[in-house]
């Protein structure tokens, strides 16, 4: 595959990354976990950046609201170090005027991921808290939650606890088996599968699927045998990137990145040029942006693929457009926003 960056804006602390659809067309957002705003660009050349806000930054996370036109929810006062006491919630609709409404919805401290989770046309909210208090960056003596509740509108936002005791409680992605949306949930505890109620008045469900420290996780079935491999970051921004495929009943590591060095920080399973993989990046070491894919299936060989060197992404998403893919990254320890597009070789 050929992959080509363009570059967008120098973003100080530049973490948060996500795509909204406003009138039929993408708009793709990058946000600063630092003091400071929330851009946009629109597609399809995604050339002149519009403000969504200007502050107050510390955004960890955005998720569009399905059904709606291009409104979505955000993270919001999520800053560095342990002041996170004031984090929240804010429900965000774009105006025609051209502008952004922003309206707080729930103050939650240290919300650090979350996601909205559909059930035949209900929108269930899962929100991840890194701790419940903090007296210092090395303070961990008390553990993250797992919150959720039913997002009904832009209104005030109802949640409650669903697991605690949750050290470190870090790591959040999406899965779709079979049509149906959980969450993938990691902390120093290992990873959970976390499943909103499938009919009314159900309860959420909950089943731990690895019991070791985990910071960030992703699956895909990556080799094609219609299972589904698990791509981890260990320990908390930790020094190793590894994959692991269950054989016989248990989980095997598969696959581990070369670099071993601390604070890797993005694993998404995805595709690029129709092939399945994950995509990793680290912010110390060599700070690469790349790709690993399976270069045989049996028995399993899996292959990593540098995008760029010396960008440290914090966070990156994937859009698939007509005849091509983009990677929309948070490049964060060069203070920049850059797309890579990603096109079949010829």
């Amino acid at each position: 595959m050929k992959i080509e960056k363009r570059f967008l804006t120098e973003m100080n602390r530049c973490y948060s990354a996500a795509s909204i659809q406003v009138d039929g067309g993408t708009r793709i957002l990058l946000a600063t976990e630092g003091e400071g705003p929330c851009l946009a660009w629109n597609a399809p050349d995604y050339a002149t950046p519009h403000t969504v806000w200007e502050g107050p930054g510390g955004t960890m996370s955005m998720v569009p609201i399905p059904g709606t036109n291009g409104e979505f929810l955000a993270v919001q006062k999520f800053f560095k170090m342990f002041q996170w006491e004031e984090a929240k919630v804010v429900h965000v609709r774009p105006l025609a005027s051209g502008g952004y409404e922003v309206t707080d919805i729930l103050q939650l401290p240290y919300i650090h991921r979350f996601d909205l989770l559909s059930v035949n046309g209900r929108h269930y909210f899962i929100g991840c808290t890194l701790a419940t208090h903090k007296d210092s960056k090395e303070d961990w003596s008390s553990p993250g939650k797992i919150w959720v509740g039913e997002f009904t509108g832009p209104g005030p936002l109802e949640v409650r606890v669903l697991k605690d005791g949750l050290t470190k409680n870090h790591g959040y992605s999406r899965l779709v088996l079979s049509g149906a949306m959980h969450g993938l949930v990691t902390c120093e505890q290992g990873a959970f599968r976390v499943s909103p109620p499938q009919t009314p008045g159900a309860d959420w469900t909950v089943e731990q699927f690895m019991d070791w420290p985990i910071s960030d996780i992703s699956a895909i079935d990556i080799d094609g045998d219609g299972e589904l491999e698990y791509a981890t970051i260990e320990p908390f921004h930790g020094q190793y990137f590894r994959i692991y495929k269950k054989v016989g009943g248990a989980f095997k590591r598969v696959y581990e990145h070369p670099e071993v060095t601390e604070f890797y920080h993005v694993v998404v399973g995805t595709h690029l040029a129709g092939r399945p993989v994950f995509i990793g990046g680290c912010r110390r070491g060599k700070q690469q942006l790349f790709y690993v894919r399976a270069t045989q299936t049996s028995p399993l060989r899996l292959e990593a693929t540098v995008i760029e060197e010396g960008v440290g992404p914090s966070n990156v998403h994937v859009l698939h457009e007509k005849e091509r893919d983009i990677i929309v990254a948070a490049d964060r320890e060069v203070a920049q926003a850059a797309l890579y597009v990603v096109t079949k070789s010829e």
